[in-house]
């Protein structure tokens, strides 16, 4: 594992993280590849915004000078709940991707780590995910569980 090392995205890799978004909509099957510029287009815009206002944090997982994982935290506020009577702080981790070559080799869950840690030193109240079914035993392990939450879809 000594080829790979993480490292924390800047500015500067919007389009990296943006691309591995749409790849990893596309690995599920559900981003067609007509959309697939789209998305690039539209999530390198709004990753911008929300890493310069510090409300997305990255890492990446590079082999030589290559990008080749890497995952985010979107951070908010939340309001009080049960357990957590004050406005807390809440971490949901998003665009959690490996390019294909490179999966395997324990890089998902070395960056969950590394998330789960900075969300540990940074005193996060809530930390959630949305789980492909690929990636559902990973997170299990790492002490995540299935919630309640439901969802309504509404195209555009």
């Amino acid at each position: 594992m000594e080829d790979y090392h993480i490292r924390v995205a800047e500015a500067h890799d919007t389009h990296v993280i943006a691309g591995q978004r749409a790849a990893m909509f596309r690995d599920m099957g559900i981003l067609s590849p007509e959309e697939h510029e789209l998305l690039v287009d539209a999530g390198e815009r709004w990753i911008a915004g929300l890493l310069a206002d510090r409300r997305y944090a990255g890492w990446l997982v590079e082999h030589g000078s290559v990008v080749v994982a890497g995952s985010g935290i979107l951070i908010r506020e939340w309001m009080p709940v049960p357990q957590c009577c004050r406005v807390g702080k809440w971490a949901h981790i998003a665009n959690v991707y490996t390019d294909p070559k490179h999966r395997r080799r324990g890089l998902a869950r070395r960056l969950m780590t590394t998330m789960l840690d900075w969300c540990a030193s940074e005193r996060f109240d809530h930390v959630t995910l949305a789980a492909s079914s690929e990636g559902r035993p990973l997170y299990e392990s790492l002490g995540f569980a299935p919630t309640s939450e439901m969802k309504l879809s509404r195209p555009l």
